[in-house]
C-alpha cells in the first residue's frame, strides 16, 4: 500500500539485521516512515531528529573502514595496547571519522528535533490491537521518549482475531448499526477491548500454570539425576551407589521371575538363565528350589552377587574399581537420561487425548512419568551390575629394555676377540653406575668381521637384522 502511493518507508522486522540500528537511527527524523511489527518496534529508542552517533557511524562505513574498528575497548579481543600496531592506528582513524561527523550531524539532528516537536512528535498508528495490554502499551510509550510530545492511535476491525473470539455479541451488534465510513470512538469499544484482553491474559496465565505443573514432575527427575551425576563428578566414593544398584538389579531379576508367593508359580530356569548375563553364576533352577520364600531366594543370589562384586574388585584392585565404577555409571546414567527425555517428550504431545476417555492429563502425566522414571532408575541398575561384572581393563605394556647388540664377535688382526654381548654388558653396567661406557670399537675399518650365525636363531625373519645393517634379517644375515 505504501509503495502504491508512493510514500516512502522503512521496514523493521526480525529480517533486516544488519539494516536494524540505520532503521531505528532514521525512524525520528522529519517526514520519515517506518512499519514495525508490534515486537520489533516495541523495544526501540527513537530519538526526534534522529540519532547522530548512529548516523554518524552510517558515513564512517561508507568511507570504507570496518565496523570492528568502532567497537568498544571492552569487545575487543585482547586488549588495545596488545592489538597490532595497524589495528591501532586504523581504529584511530576512524574514531577520529566518527568524532567529526557526530559533530556535523548533531546541529542538524537537534534543530530537526525541535521542528518535529512543534508539528506533535511521533505518530503510532497501531492496525490491530495485541492480545496482551502490556505489548500495546509498550507501542504507546515509543512516542512519549524522555517527556518527548506524541500520540497513537490504533485502528481495529470486528475481523481481527481479539475481536471475533473474545469480544460479546453487544459489541458486535452495536457497532454493527453504524456506517462503515463512520468514525467509531467511544469509551463502550475500549471497555469491551480491556475485557477481551484481560480473557485472553487469564486465559494464558492459566495455560502456563497448567505447563508449570508439567514441568514440575520433569524438575523432580532432574534432581534426582544431577545430584547423582554430581556425587560422580565431585568424585565421592561410589562403592555404597554400586552396592545399591546392584542390590536393585537382584530385586527386579526376583520380581519378574519369582514375583508369585506360591513357590511352583517361580520361573526358576528363567531366572538362572538371565543370571548367567550378568555375573558367571554357580547358582541353578535345582540349586534355588530349595528357597522357601521370594526373600530366602533374594538372600541366596545378593550373597553370590557380593561375592562376584567382590572377586571382582580383586582382580582389578581397589583403585582400578573405583574407577571403572565411575566412568561405567556416568555413561549409562547419560545415555538412558536422553532416551528418557525423549520418552517423556512423546508422551507429553499425546497425553491430553487422556480427556476423552474421562481421565485428568495431569493425574494420567505423573502416573506415567513415575513409572517411566523408575524403569529407567532400574534399567540403570541392571546396566551398571552387566558392565561391571564383565568389563576387562586393559593393562598397558611394560616396555622392556633389550641391549643393542654392536657385533657378536669381532675377530682382529692380533686374534684378540671380543663379543657384543659383554659390549653391550659393559654399557649397561657403565649407565647404572653414572660413568660413561667405554666399548671396545675396530682398530680399522679394513678388519675382518666374522659374525657367529648360531647367535640369530630366535630372530624373525621380517624383525631388522641384530648387526646394524638396517636391513630385515631374511635380507641380510638370514639369507642363508
Amino acid at each position: 500500500m505504501m509503495r502504491e502511493h508512493g510514500i516512502a518507508h522503512e521496514v523493521l522486522n526480525a529480517k533486516q539485521h544488519t539494516r536494524e540500528a540505520e532503521i531505528v537511527a532514521q525512524a525520528g527524523r522529519l517526514g520519515s516512515v517506518t512499519v514495525a511489527t508490534n515486537m520489533a518496534g516495541r523495544g526501540v529508542d527513537i530519538v526526534l531528529g534522529g540519532n547522530p552517533e548512529l548516523l554518524a557511524r552510517r558515513e564512517v562505513l561508507k568511507e570504507g573502514f570496518d565496523e570492528a574498528l568502532l567497537v568498544d575497548d571492552y569487545a575487543l579481543p585482547h586488549p588495545l595496547e596488545e592489538m597490532p600496531e595497524e589495528f591501532r592506528e586504523q581504529r584511530a582513524a576512524a574514531l577520529a571519522s566518527l568524532e567529526r561527523h557526530i559533530a556535523a550531524f548533531a546541529p542538524e539532528c537537534a534543530a530537526e528535533g525541535e521542528r518535529v516537536r512543534e508539528l506533535g512528535g511521533l505518530y503510532v498508528v497501531g492496525s490491530e490491537r495485541h492480545d496482551s495490554r502490556r505489548i500495546d502499551n509498550q507501542l504507546r510509550g515509543r512516542s512519549g521518549r524522555q517527556g518527548d510530545p506524541g500520540e497513537s492511535r490504533f485502528y481495529l476491525s470486528l475481523d481481527d482475531e481479539l475481536m471475533r473470539l473474545f469480544a460479546t455479541g453487544a459489541l458486535q451488534w452495536a457497532m454493527g448499526r453504524f456506517d462503515d465510513d463512520e468514525a467509531i470512538e467511544a469509551k463502550m469499544v475500549t471497555k469491551a477491548i480491556e475485557r477481551a484482553q484481560t480473557t485472553v491474559e487469564q486465559k494464558n496465565a492459566e495455560v502456563r500454570k497448567n505447563v508449570l505443573k508439567y514441568d514440575e514432575v520433569m524438575n523432580e527427575q532432574r534432581k534426582v539425576i544431577y545430584r547423582r551425576r554430581d556425587q560422580i563428578l565431585t568424585g565421592e566414593d561410589l562403592k555404597a551407589t554400586a552396592l545399591e544398584y546392584l542390590g536393585e538389579a537382584v530385586d527386579d531379576l526376583i520380581a519378574t521371575n519369582c514375583a508369585s508367593v506360591a513357590t511352583d508359580e517361580w520361573d526358576l530356569d528363567g531366572l538362572a538363565k538371565e543370571l548367567t548375563l550378568y555375573w558367571p553364576t554357580t547358582l541353578t533352577a535345582d540349586s534355588m528350589a530349595d528357597a522357601d520364600s521370594s526373600e530366602e531366594l533374594r538372600s541366596a543370589v545378593m550373597a553370590e552377587a557380593l561375592g562376584h562384586y567382590e572377586q571382582r574388585e580383586v582382580e582389578l584392585g581397589e583403585d582400578t574399581m573405583r574407577q571403572v565404577e565411575r566412568q561405567v555409571m556416568l555413561r549409562i546414567i547419560d545415555q538412558r537420561w536422553r532416551e528418557h527425555l525423549e520418552e517423556m517428550d512423546y508422551l507429553q504431545g499425546g497425553i491430553n487425548l487422556r480427556a476423552m476417555g474421562q481421565k485428568d492429563p495431569l493425574t494420567e502425566w505423573q502416573r506415567e512419568g513415575f513409572q517411566m522414571f523408575g524403569s529407567m532408575m532400574t534399567g540403570i541398575a541392571r546396566d551398571f551390575v552387566r558392565y561391571v561384572m564383565h568389563v576387562q581393563v586393559a593393562q598397558p605394556e611394560q616396555p622392556t629394555l633389550t641391549p643393542k647388540v654392536l657385533n657378536l664377535q669381532e675377530t682382529s688382526s692380533d686374534d684378540a676377540t671380543t663379543t657384543g654381548f659383554d659390549a653391550a654388558r659393559a654399557a649397561a653396567a657403565a649407565e647404572s653406575s653414572g660413568a660413561p661406557a667405554a666399548v671396545q670399537a675396530p682398530a680399522s675399518p679394513a678388519k675382518q668381521q666374522t659374525v657367529v650365525k648360531d647367535a640369530f636363531d630366535k630372530t624373525p625373519r621380517n624383525a631388522p637384522c641384530p648387526c646394524g645393517s638396517g636391513k630385515k634379517f631374511k635380507l641380510c644375515h638370514g639369507a642363508g
